[in-house]
């Protein structure tokens, strides 16, 4: 019971984040690195940092929880700053693919490396017992997920020029691809951050923290790694472009309408390492389940975004065979979700 109970919880957070592409093609005027920037702060600093408090003990402060576990913390923000690349270009790879076929190539990736260095890291034999049932159920979701890259490829054929740019307005396949490949790649330091700060979850669990909110701060400094990689980019791109002006130049109403939808698209992000901190602690320490839980988070999250992806009219114009394949490779990912407990 408490494994299902874990699992929804992870699904309503991949859910949220899968969501949270939609409030940001509502914004107006600015530029993407205006408001990839705004949202950043919301995502990265003010909600996990709300979060990190739910995981103070009675009488202790966040930097005594933060300050302990060997330099747990700073280890995890370099891992974040590495991130924050995978990041940055993640939210390129919307621009250029759309959400449906971003996300699945980068989370993908991003599911196959993030599941499988940190087995490795710790000396899992991949080719037998829990390492082979881990290994096998990777394999599975990255089969569902080339199958859905496969339907993004049918979609490029079969839809005109027009079509394509009505859909996703920068869509460029080529490039997109790489990008997405390049995402998927460095997002996966996420998932090592938060083994190199494991420390700190035992130390606040140690000064009294519940053991539902104890991951909470780790996460915190993953993000706000990955903030700075991003805010240098960002503001980079606005001296470069010359889109500083961007948060000043608007009217109040449109810059309020614009921060409120970066908050919303923020809190919508963080929600599914929310999850997955709330969910991981309900799930068997040490068990397959607990190993896949990275994996079980990605393959949802492209699940969740291909929905949207439909909703959006993403695939619009790509045929009956093509959501035919779309479908097929959602079903995949979901089945890769229970294999591990049908295998252990």
């Amino acid at each position: 019971m408490n494994t299902i109970i874990g699992l929804l919880i992870i699904a309503f957070g991949a859910m949220g984040q899968s969501s949270s592409y939609v409030p940001i093609k509502k914004v107006k005027t600015w530029a993407w690195e205006s408001f990839w920037l705004v949202q950043g702060i919301f995502a990265w600093l003010i909600f996990p940092y709300l979060g990190a408090l739910l995981a103070v003990p009675e009488g202790h402060s966040l930097v005594e929880v933060l300050s302990t576990g060997d330099g747990a913390a700073l280890k995890a923000m370099l891992y974040g700053s590495l991130w924050g690349i995978g990041g940055l270009t993640f939210g390129l790879s919307m621009r250029y693919l759309g959400v449906a076929l971003g996300q699945s190539i980068a989370l993908g990736t991003c599911s196959a490396f993030g599941t499988l260095i940190p087995a490795l890291m710790v000396g899992t034999d991949l080719f037998s017992g829990k390492g082979l049932v881990l290994l096998i159920g990777v394999c599975v979701a990255i089969a569902g997920i080339a199958v859905i890259g496969f339907a993004g490829s049918l979609r490029s054929k079969n839809m005109t020029d027009e079509q394509k740019k009505a859909a996703v307005k920068d869509f460029a396949l080529g490039k997109g691809l790489l990008v997405a490949l390049l995402a998927g790649v460095m997002s996966a330091c996420f998932s090592l951050g938060l083994e190199a700060a494991e420390p700190i979850k035992l130390v606040a669990i140690q000064l009294g923290s519940q053991a539902l909110f104890a991951g909470l701060p780790a996460i915190l400094m993953i993000t706000a790694g990955g903030f700075l990689t991003n805010a240098v980019y960002c503001i980079f791109q606005n001296i470069k472009n010359k889109t500083i002006s961007d948060y000043f130049s608007v009217s109040t109403s449109v810059f309020i309408n614009n921060v409120l939808l970066c908050a919303l698209a923020g809190i919508l992000w963080y929600s599914q390492f929310f999850g997955l901190a709330l969910g991981k602690s309900y799930l068997t320490e040490g068990s397959v389940m607990m190993a896949f839980s990275w994996s079980i988070l990605m393959s949802l999250n492209v699940t969740f975004s291909n929905v949207w992806g439909i909703i959006l009219k993403e695939w619009k114009g790509a045929g009956s065979k093509t959501i035919g394949v779309l479908v097929f490779g959602m079903l995949i990912l979901i089945f890769s979700l229970i294999l591990p407990n049908l295998l252990n």
